[in-house]
């Protein structure tokens, strides 16, 4: 029987939206749920940062090893795996007696994860060569949706059922993701044993540039490091850049999701644009149109100006992880994608852990514009190692096959 990739891309798309949306839904009241476990008020905005980092690093630690029972066991049934994992992780947030037990259940929620790595290694491994970018720039507009609308359902939810509520609905919304994962996802795998496996050094050994491989992995890390490290100051800035406005905060979260409008607009077509001209090109123009916006974000005046820029910037992020993602999948073997993958995905969750520590440490030091003009001095070492790792490729649509 052959796979239908393409119901596979659609079906996984609603899966990356899921997820996504639940990451999402539940960080515009963490820190109020925190104070309701009883945290002290002086330590809220600590525990409300560590509930974040320590999901995205016990994510980074755990990757590889679910990368491998992947190349082993099949994308699949790691992807009913992650999604069954969260349900029970996610919905338990709603019964936790104080704020370690929280910490506790995000952790164990990084461990669990892995849903849209796998699902981007399963279509990776599925499509065919000349549609790759377009599929998995597709796939990553599932995720992007998921994490645009997951704050505003939040948020909604929250005030319409309580915070303990949203919980118990993300947890039943990642429940419908993993029926719809085991009943409409299919996959042609036939289940290797430990002792048959190719090794994580043999599948290195096979990749014709290597070097071009970790020069990937490099370029995920500071990508991350490069979009979070805003993250924690993006709102107080907006409010600085708006002074006594009445409706700051809905300038500040029209502001904040913007960037993902264009960013789930420019996938499929950046990425279809790769397939055409090679995703190398895309990769290192939308790193130079990042930098191009980010920058100017240290001198805005207004609010209107910084969401002008965000929302341009948008249309770059919409090109680099899913060229990143073409890349590895075109130069790796297909019996070892997922391993592959799975260690671009420890480098983006270690970069998400690093991102908003650096950001706030020179916000601290050096105020809200020095943190734009870090970032892009990020970005701009990122180009640099681009264009080192695709030296004599720049213009040039290669076959990596």
């Amino acid at each position: 029987m052959r796979v239908d990739w393409k119901r596979n891309l659609y079906i996984a798309w609603i899966g990356c939206f899921f997820t996504g949306a639940s990451f999402s839904l539940v960080m515009p009241f963490i820190p109020v749920y925190i104070e309701t476990l009883g945290a002290p008020a002086n330590k809220i905005e600590f525990y409300a940062g560590l509930s974040i980092s320590v999901t995205a690093f016990a994510a980074a630690i755990v990757a590889p090893i679910w990368g491998n029972l992947a190349d082993r066991k099949g994308r699949k049934l790691m992807m009913v795996r992650a999604a069954a994992g969260m349900t029970i992780s996610m919905g338990a947030l709603a019964f936790v007696p104080n704020v370690e037990w929280l910490l506790v259940m995000r952790f164990l929620t990084g461990v669990l994860s892995g849903y849209i790595p796998n699902a981007t290694a399963m279509i990776a491994s599925q499509v065919p060569q000349e549609r790759n970018g377009w599929a998995l720039g597709t796939l990553a507009t599932g995720t992007v949706a998921g994490n645009l609308i997951g704050p505003l359902m939040g948020g909604a939810l929250a005030g319409a059922f309580g915070i303990k509520n949203v919980f118990l609905i993300t947890g039943t919304v990642l429940l419908i993701n993993t029926v719809l994962t085991i009943f409409f996802v299919k996959e042609e795998f036939i289940p290797v044993e430990k002792k048959n496996v190719i090794s994580t050094k043999e599948i290195f050994s096979k990749i014709k540039n290597p070097t071009m491989l970790f020069g990937l992995f490099i370029t995920t890390l500071i990508l991350q490091i490069g979009i979070t490290s805003i993250s924690p100051i993006l709102t107080l800035y907006i409010r600085q850049l708006g002074g006594a406005s009445g409706n700051i905060l809905f300038v500040s979260g029209l502001i904040v999701s913007v960037a993902g409008v264009s960013a789930f607009i420019s996938s499929p077509l950046l990425g279809k644009l790769g397939d055409k001209i090679g995703n190398q090109n895309v990769l290192i123009g939308g790193l130079v149109f990042f930098l191009l916006c980010i920058f100017p974000m240290a001198f805005v005046k207004t609010p209107f100006q910084l969401g002008v820029l965000r929302f341009m910037m948008g249309f770059s992020t919409g090109a680099l992880m899913p060229s990143i993602n073409s890349l590895i999948s075109r130069i790796t073997p297909r019996e070892g994608v997922s391993r592959i993958f799975s260690f671009n995905q420890m480098a983006q969750n270690f970069g998400q852990v690093l991102g908003p520590m650096i950001g706030s440490t020179v916000a601290a030091g050096f105020g809200y514009g020095g943190v734009f003009i870090g970032t892009s001095c990020f970005i701009l070492v990122n180009i640099g190692i681009s264009l080192l790792n695709f030296k004599g490729t720049i213009g040039k649509k290669i076959d990596f096959n």
